[in-house]
């Protein structure tokens, strides 16, 4: 996909998670989420804030100076916090107004500045271009992390195409130390034939799966249902995702 049909997909995960939110009570906002550690309201105040921060990196590009992500970890970690026992109506504003901030930026920033490199705050760059395709990411995980009944089934069928490819190409690339219980396995994807091999060899165990079983379970957004290993065994634990991207094509699409 191109970069710039994908602000159009982010903006409508963003609408339909602001719609979730707008369907839950406060109690509810503040029960747990998938997210060890945080409630709803700590999830939904990051993917405001996860705009804001990418929207530096977008001004970085912009003005030609080098701004952080975010200011700091500890930083960020605060401003969730602040912001996690707010009430729906006003979760909900801070989703939709953050993005809209967002796509303007990204739809208004120069042509030149879109292969500017900027950075990752956990330090790795990249062209400007690939913060729209990190915000997806986001949105899209985090709405699952909501536990308010959207779940990788509901990802829109382009996120999936993209994002399985992204992540078995990004794993592919990580050295072994880094894959964790993964390595020495081959990854397939049954329905797109993409593949990771992960120092795989003849006789060493295969997991298989649609993309989008197998991008729940890689995602760590699934306990891995529809995803088979051979031979039979329990499925490993997947890294910490999502992953350095493994490159970048001369073009600013993928």
């Amino acid at each position: 996909m191109d970069w710039r049909d994908v602000i159009d997909e982010v903006d409508a995960g963003v609408e339909r998670l602001a719609g979730t939110l707008e369907r839950l009570s406060d109690d509810a906002l503040r029960g747990a989420s998938a997210l060890p550690g945080w409630s709803r309201g700590h999830v939904a105040t990051h993917v405001a804030r996860n705009a804001d921060s990418l929207w530096n990196l977008l001004e970085g590009a912009r003005t030609g100076t080098e701004i952080p992500q975010y200011p700091s970890l500890e930083r960020r970690n605060a401003d969730v916090a602040a912001g996690a026992g707010r009430g729906r109506e006003e979760l909900a504003a801070d989703v939709r107004a953050t993005q809209e901030r967002f796509s303007e930026q990204a739809r208004s920033l120069p042509e030149s500045a879109w292969s500017v490199p900027v950075r990752a705050m956990m330090g790795w760059p990249h062209p400007a271009w690939y913060t729209v395709f990190r915000r997806w990411n986001e949105v899209e995980a985090h709405h699952v992390d909501l536990a308010a009944g959207y779940g990788p089934a509901d990802w829109p069928e382009p996120y999936v195409r993209w994002s399985a490819a992204a992540t078995l190409a990004d794993l592919a690339a990580l050295t072994g130390g880094s894959l964790g219980e993964l390595a020495g396995l081959r990854i397939t994807a049954t329905d797109s034939g993409e593949t990771a091999d992960l120092g795989w060899r003849p006789g060493s165990p295969e997991a298989s799966g649609s993309a989008r079983a197998l991008l729940g379970w890689l995602s760590g957004r699934s306990d891995g249902a529809g995803v088979h290993v051979r031979p039979d065994g329990p499925l490993p634990v997947p890294p910490p995702w999502p992953h350095e991207p493994s490159g970048f094509p001369e073009e600013p699409g993928l």
